[in-house]
């Protein structure tokens, strides 16, 4: 695409493929699920002509990055760790981090973990989760949203890709980028892929090759890693004890729809709009809520995501 370049590097024990273009202080994009480098495209070739190096990976058991076989293998620290070897081998001190969904999460952590490896962090989607220290967070799922949520059901090794299988992959992919639905994710009994309207047309924003670009890569990995990251969520919940109650000190932009199935659950509007979100990040500038727009806002949005991003880090 228009001379983006890809590289492979080694980290943290394995090995990450990297899309990369441009020329200067470097912008680091962190994709979610169930994505790709390829979903931060736009940004990619927009800011690496605004005079910055855009660097996006494929994290850990995506594409064309290695996907470790073993659960425990997809800890916050295996993908913070991945993510700080990667910007030491950019030969940076610090980066711009830029993250969407699960890659939002990683990015939080990252901010929390290593805030001297960050100048600025814009997160879509996804705010910071405070840890509870009373509940483990899928049985706080499990209690407010039951067994079918995408979350619960996710849980069980080989169960969730078994029903994933029952469709193409292509329509897998189509139905989670195009999805417009409101409220907590709660599965169809019929399978995780299921949608009993296979010819909605894809919108402006998502093209065919798009899908088939996604597709490819899924084809050849499978789900099993990216589903990992979930099935990680209360060994996470263990191992970031000491963490609980530490705030975020980097200069954060957060940037999400006001369709987004976040949003739109969780009380994460609330949780905004209370001061909540700015007492658990002192640090955050702005917040942004794109109307119209639901959860691949990146995409979805792209050329005003983009230009809320060039906005927050030419300050620097």
């Amino acid at each position: 695409m228009e001379g983006i370049e890809h590289r492979t590097v080694e980290v943290n024990g394995i090995k990450m493929h990297v899309a990369e273009k441009g020329q200067g202080p470097v912008v680091l994009f962190l994709h979610g699920f169930p994505e790709l480098w390829y979903s931060w495209r736009h940004q990619i070739l927009a800011l690496s002509s605004q005079g910055y190096r855009a660097v996006a990976p494929d994290l850990r058991g995506y594409g064309d990055t290695e996907t470790p076989s073993s659960v425990n293998s997809y800890t916050i620290f295996h993908l913070v760790g991945d993510i700080v070897a990667l910007i030491d081998s950019l030969a940076v001190d610090q980066v711009f981090l830029v993250a969407h969904d699960w890659g939002a999460i990683l990015g939080w952590y990252v901010s929390l973990f290593r805030p001297d490896k960050i100048k600025a962090y814009i997160s879509l989607s996804v705010p910071f989760m405070p840890r509870n220290p009373n509940v483990k967070p899928l049985d706080s799922m499990r209690a407010t949203f039951g067994d079918d949520y995408y979350i619960c059901r996710f849980q069980e090794a080989g169960k969730a890709e078994a029903e994933l299988s029952k469709q193409s992959i292509e329509h897998v992919i189509k139905n989670v980028l195009i999805s417009r639905r409101s409220g907590p994710p709660i599965l169809p009994k019929e399978g995780m892929g299921y949608h009993p309207d296979t010819s909605r047309p894809l919108p402006p924003w998502l093209s065919q090759e798009d899908i088939t670009y996604y597709a490819s890569k899924f084809e050849k990995t499978g789900f099993t890693g990216p589903l990992n990251y979930y099935r990680n969520l209360n060994l996470n919940w263990e191992l970031t004890a000491p963490w609980t109650g530490a705030q975020i000190k980097v200069p954060v932009k957060f940037i999400t729809g006001d369709l987004d199935v976040v949003y739109t659950s969780f009380g994460t509007k609330q949780y905004i709009e209370s001061g909540a979100f700015k007492k658990d990040v002192p640090t955050l500038e702005e917040v942004v809520v794109q109307e119209g727009v639901a959860h691949f806002n990146n995409q979805e949005a792209a050329e005003d995501v983009t230009n809320h991003i060039y906005d927050f880090i030419k300050k620097f």
